[in-house]
C-alpha cells in the first residue's frame, strides 16, 4: 500500500514538469502565425471603418498575443538550462538601454552578437540588425547606425 501511495504522489509531482515541457517549437511557430493571422484581420477591419469589427479584432489579436506570450514563457521554463546566465564578463558595466538608443560600437563588438536567434527563439534579425546579449538583456541593434531597435529585459537568468 505504501508503494502505491508514493508512485502515485510521485506521478502527481512529476506531470506539472512535463506539462510545462510540453509547449514545443511547433506550436509556438503556430502560435506567431495565429498572431500575424489576427494582426491582418485588425489592419483590415481598420480599413473596413466598421468599429464593431476593429473591436473584435483587436480583442482576438490580443488573445493571441497573450497566449503567444504565455507559451513562449512556458517554453523558457521548461528549457531553463538554455536561459541560465552562465560566466559572463564585460568590460563594461550594466547600463539599462531602452529603444532608440545609440550605442558605441564596443558594445556590440562580434563577440557580443548571437550567432543563432533561433536556438533562443528569438525573432530573426533582418538586413543590418543583430541581437547581441548586454548582460541578462538581449538587445536587438542596428550595426550601421548603433540604435537599438528592440530591448528584452532579463532574457537570461
Amino acid at each position: 500500500m505504501r508503494r502505491i501511495i508514493t508512485l502515485s504522489l510521485l506521478v502527481a509531482s512529476l506531470v506539472p514538469a512535463t506539462a510545462i515541457a510540453a509547449t514545443s517549437k511547433r506550436e509556438l511557430a503556430r502560435d506567431r502565425q495565429d498572431v500575424k493571422e489576427d494582426r491582418r484581420d485588425l489592419r483590415q477591419a481598420y480599413r473596413t471603418g466598421d468599429r464593431h469589427d476593429v473591436r473584435n479584432a483587436r480583442e482576438e489579436y490580443r488573445d493571441s498575443r497573450r497566449e503567444y506570450h504565455e507559451d513562449w514563457r512556458d517554453y523558457r521554463r521548461g528549457h531553463a538550462q538554455i536561459y541560465r546566465r552562465g560566466n559572463w564578463r564585460a568590460p563594461f558595466h550594466y547600463q539599462s538601454f531602452g529603444t532608440g538608443y545609440r550605442l558605441q560600437p564596443g558594445y556590440y563588438g562580434p563577440r557580443y552578437v548571437i550567432a543563432n536567434p533561433a536556438f533562443y527563439r528569438l525573432p530573426p534579425a533582418h538586413g543590418s540588425q543583430r541581437w547581441v546579449r548586454h548582460y541578462d538583456d538581449v538587445l536587438l541593434v542596428d550595426i550601421r547606425t548603433g540604435i537599438v531597435r528592440n530591448v528584452i529585459r532579463g532574457f537570461y537568468w
